[in-house]
């Protein structure tokens, strides 16, 4: 795989994003379960940008910051070692966020359960850090592939309208499973490509991100 085109996979597939992709997703779904008719209504926007600062803006401003402080040498993280400060700040805003949406029930109980597997999948990939690299990536699509997975136990049956040349594609809850598989494997690739990974490192991230997932959803059951 070319490395520019392995760059921007890694760029829009990075995992502090996953959560704010199943978010769309699940409003794409079904808004109604978020009291909306659209992402363009005033209560789904505010949880999106909730979502989308929480998880991915703040953790990734935090971890830019250590740079000029010195407490990683760059932003790829190449030694697993460096990877221990983003690893608590990013599990820090979201077990705060997890909690957040927990007291106040702002969002549907399926949506809180995948902040809650998220917030495990953090410290699954901390822990495992500790001892051996850990794909982050790999960590962040399995979970996303596992947060599907339970959207199609809890939503079996729902549809995704996208409007396309002014008609209607819809997508059932498997083939958007068959996609996101795709991209997992695709984003693989591409931690591969860039000699960020060894393949040990992807499946154990496949593996954290799934088993993290599918413990919350054992958990909030």
């Amino acid at each position: 795989m070319n490395k520019s085109l392995a760059r921007l996979i890694s760029f829009l597939f990075h995992p502090l994003l996953m959560l704010t992709y199943a978010l769309l997703l699940l409003i794409a779904f079904n808004p109604y379960a978020f009291s909306a008719r659209s992402l363009a209504d005033k209560q789904a926007m505010i949880l999106f940008l909730s979502v989308f600062s929480t998880s991915f803006v703040l953790p990734a401003f935090g971890t830019a910051l250590m740079k000029p402080l010195g407490l990683i040498k760059t932003l790829q993280m190449e030694d697993k070692l460096e990877r221990t400060g983003p690893y608590i700040l990013s599990g820090v805003f979201y077990l705060w966020l997890y909690k957040n949406l927990d007291s106040t029930g702002q969002a549907p109980a399926l949506f809180t359960t995948f902040v809650l597997g998220a917030t495990i999948g953090l410290f699954f990939a901390f822990f495992i850090n500790i001892f051996t690299k850990i794909s982050a990536h790999a960590v962040g699509m399995g979970g996303l592939f596992a947060m599907l997975l339970l959207t199609n136990t809890a939503w079996g049956g729902a549809v995704l309208n996208l409007g396309i040349a002014g008609g209607t594609l819809q997508l059932s809850l498997n083939t958007v499973l068959a996609i996101v598989a795709i991209l997992a494997g695709l984003v693989g690739m591409a931690r591969l490509a860039l000699g960020a990974h060894i393949p040990a490192d992807l499946y154990r991230g496949y593996a954290a991100g799934l088993a993290a997932m599918l413990l919350a959803g054992m958990i909030r059951v």
